[in-house]
């Protein structure tokens, strides 16, 4: 069998398509005019599986991830570390365009999970981690903190639930009075409050800056415009059919299914992935809209949560912008477009906390998609991080659902990923 990729040899080992680097796999099966014919031994058949298209040559590749957000280049880097050899397939023209971009850049502190589930476990882990990182590779980040606020007598018992709720994931909360609220948030209506003293706010972009730099430094590698079409597992390998400039057919020994919104349908085609652990999606779109000019706060405000999501909150960027979002719309396709209409429902929402918006200085600004395991009915889901002790596919890690808080949680779910591939 011909060795696999040592790395790329290209600048800075990324570059775009496949033939940027790979080396020629070895043999394995028959190569024709019209496809790849699988091994018969270790692999079911059928009319279907019995032949890859290829469309030029057949490349071998170690480790391979798909997608390069956030996630993808934690968890890549992660695998790189550890002495494989990896590449990262973004479909896009850059890294991270995806959720990765298009959220509230916040640092949570694992408040809102149910105990001993994904979710609470990586996103206290992560949170640790992420902080360390930020700190140690010079990442921009602030731990400014975090006010849950309640407006009414009702909402103030609901504080109360969720300290004994963060208290059962070791996250610190403090409940604090009406009036002792009001003088840490000038002209905020609040009849109690929640202080999270570990939430915090970063540079998503310069964290995967330097998440991708050490990847690369450890001998991986990303290529861009590279869409995986279609997946075929049999026996201990997997084949991908890479689509772009450079169309090619992949061998791989080890997977990772880090495509954001597009991980769930990557397996509605995948040939050799059992039927009963495809899951279903739906898409929650939310729209954030900037506020313009001056304002008083310096930590983050959240509402108390609402179904689907954590109400429409105020969160700040570094150098100290507003913004407020996300709602929570459903929608049946991929769309980021953001109606200005909505900005009723906001300023709604928003003034009966703040009754001193200035509705004017509401202005549109992104829309971002979470990947939903379950309908605006279905209650919370866990992350899905799905090795061959679930699926039984060897060589194989699939991330499903992975929306907040994935970006907190980055470094603990590529530490479970590396585990469950060992």
């Amino acid at each position: 069998m011909a060795p696999s990729i040592p790395s790329w040899q290209c600048s800075r080992n990324a570059g775009t398509g496949c033939f940027r680097g790979f080396r020629p796999g070895g043999y394995w099966g028959t190569l024709g005019f019209n496809g790849f014919r699988l091994p018969e031994t270790g692999c079911r058949q059928s009319k279907r599986q019995q032949e890859y298209h290829v469309t030029s040559d057949l490349l071998e590749v170690d480790t391979l991830v798909i997608g390069a957000g956030v996630v993808g280049l934690a968890v890549a880097r992660t695998l790189a570390r550890s002495g494989r050899e990896v590449i990262v397939l973004e479909a896009g023209s850059r890294f991270g365009e995806g959720i990765s971009s298009r959220n509230s850049e916040v640092i949570h502190a694992g408040i809102y999970y149910p105990q001993n589930s994904l979710k609470a476990r990586l996103c206290v882990e992560g949170r640790r981690q992420l902080y360390d990182f930020c700190e140690s590779h010079r990442v921009g980040y602030r731990k400014c903190g975090k006010w849950v606020i309640a407006t009414n007598d009702a909402q103030n018992r609901l504080l109360e639930g969720i300290q004994l709720h963060a208290a059962a994931n070791d996250v610190p909360l403090s409940l604090v009075g009406g009036k002792d609220v009001a003088r840490q948030l000038p002209g905020v209506r609040v009849t109690a409050g929640l202080w999270s003293p570990e939430t915090g706010i970063l540079d998503t972009h310069g964290l995967m800056l330097a998440l991708l730099g050490e990847l690369e430094d450890a001998g991986g590698s990303l290529a861009l415009h590279s869409p995986v079409e279609r997946i075929e597992s049999a026996g201990d390998y997997h084949l991908l059919q890479v689509a772009g400039a450079s169309p090619c057919t992949l061998k791989v020994r080890s997977l990772v299914n880090a495509a954001g919104l597009g991980a769930v349908p990557l397996t509605r085609s995948w040939l050799g992935f059992p039927d009963e652990q495809r899951p279903s999606q739906w898409l929650a779109r939310g729209v954030y809209f900037s506020y313009s000019g001056r304002h008083p706060f310096r930590n983050l405000i959240y509402p108390v949560p609402e179904p689907g999501g954590l109400g429409v909150h105020l969160t700040l960027d570094l150098a100290g912008q507003a913004r407020f979002g996300p709602d929570v719309e459903w929608i049946e396709r991929e769309d980021y477009s953001v109606d200005p209409e909505r900005v009723g429902g906001f300023a709604a929402g928003i003034k009966q906390w703040w009754p001193g918006l200035e509705v004017g200085r509401l202005q549109p600004a992104y829309a971002g998609i979470r990947p939903k395991l379950k309908d605006a009915k279905g209650g919370f889901f866990d992350f899905r991080v799905d090795g061959p002790d679930e699926h039984g596919v060897p060589g194989l890690v699939n991330l499903f659902g992975i929306e907040s808080p994935g970006l907190t949680s980055c470094l603990a779910i590529a530490g479970l990923v590396k585990n469950k591939l060992a």
